[in-house]
């Protein structure tokens, strides 16, 4: 539960696209304090291109220009010293480059400045990202939105996280998010262009397994020492 938030936001019109990946080489790209979680004895790493809306702190209006962008997250399963779970960003991508500097200068998450686009036309959404400076780092997704689906363990793992960790000055730190559950369903890809988990040091030639929601409202607390 987040008691006190610093940051209000709208995850909309997400897709979750994941991968098996061994534990070990999971476990490596991981600081110490952290350790890689398992389902159906894999570790997991998602890309998840969404639309952020309604970005804003407390009692501050949202502004229409900065407060509504793109932003795509490449993300992995892990749960600290004490057994809570949560998610860590191997890079997050946003459209706006006043967010990047906050995320990088206020929680110390590693993103990257990029253009990009999200287009919804009826049941199909597709994601452009580019990241500026990175010659040839993209990440292209088309999809078809399919049937609801209910909830089950796999998805759960995958998608029902509610905090974050990261690493401040040296130390690491968790910060807690929270929104409802989330209402998906099943998506195909229709597309794939990417070499985000690449530029972050893993390969992913399978198919990936995917998912897509119209999203959720957030609220997010500040980081704390772990």
């Amino acid at each position: 539960m987040v008691t006190l938030p610093v940051m209000y936001q709208s995850w909309s019109h997400i897709t979750f696209l994941h991968w098996r990946f061994p534990a070990a080489l999971i476990q490596s790209l991981l600081p110490p304090g952290l350790t890689a979680e398992r389902h159906d004895g894999s570790a997991w790493v998602g890309l998840t291109p969404f639309l952020m809306e309604d970005v804003r702190p407390p009692v501050v209006p949202a502004l229409p220009w900065l407060s509504r962008f793109p932003e795509t997250n490449v993300r992995t399963y892990v749960h600290d010293e004490q057994g809570r779970g949560g998610l860590w960003f191997l890079s997050l991508d946003a459209a706006r480059l006043p967010a990047v500097a906050a995320g990088r200068a206020g929680y110390w998450l590693p993103y990257y400045w990029s253009a990009m686009s999200v287009r919804v036309d009826a049941d199909r959404v597709a994601y452009r990202c580019r990241r500026h400076g990175r010659a040839g780092i993209s990440g292209d997704v088309d999809v078809e939105i399919g049937e609801p689906v209910a909830p089950e363990a796999l998805t759960d793992f995958l998608t029902e996280r509610y905090r974050l960790f990261t690493v401040v000055a040296g130390r690491l730190a968790t910060a807690e998010v929270e929104h409802p559950r989330w209402s998906l369903r099943r998506a195909r890809v229709t597309a794939l262009d990417q070499n985000l988990l690449q530029a972050a040091g893993l390969s992913a030639d399978a198919a990936p397994i995917a998912h897509t929601s119209e999203g959720v409202r957030v609220r997010v607390g500040m980081w704390r020492w772990c």
